[in-house]
């Protein structure tokens, strides 16, 4: 990790926590989102200190675009998720995570184009080739006898 990175990693792993606390522990979506909103800026913290070149950095990102997907900052977590494939493109899950994003958003064409994307660089991702399957068999209409 190094010791420039490791001394911030506590950030990191408090954004975790909060992220953790509000999608399994909050009970109203005020605290929901409050909890979101902190990790991002733990998360923050942490991106804006580790080495660029540090290896945990588009995990990191993806976790930020996750949540901000959860808090409904669709523009801003796609840049962060972009951020993310482009230090690591074959690091699967900020694919995942914009295919996800899309799916739920109505855009098939775009879901599948990430996770073919996604594909293209981590061809054995069984995560991707799931959603992909998934993706296929919701997208066929059903035929009329």
């Amino acid at each position: 990790m190094g010791p420039k990175n490791f001394m911030h990693m506590h950030h990191y792993c408090k954004g975790l926590e909060l992220t953790n606390h509000a999608l399994y522990s909050a009970r109203t979506k005020h605290d929901r989102d409050d909890g979101l909103r902190y990790s991002i800026g733990e998360f923050d913290y942490t991106i804006q200190r580790v080495a660029p070149d540090f290896a945990m950095l588009p995990e990191m990102l993806t976790r930020k675009g996750e949540n901000l997907l959860r808090l409904g900052r669709a523009p801003e977590a796609v840049v962060e998720l972009n951020r993310a494939i482009g230090l690591n493109p074959a690091y699967w899950p900020p694919y995942a995570a914009l295919s996800d994003h899309y799916k739920a958003a109505g855009d098939l064409a775009a879901a599948r184009d990430w996770l073919e994307k996604g594909l293209s660089a981590t061809p054995d991702s069984k995560a991707l080739k799931r959603r992909l399957a998934e993706l296929d068999k919701s997208s066929r209409k059903p035929t009329r006898k």
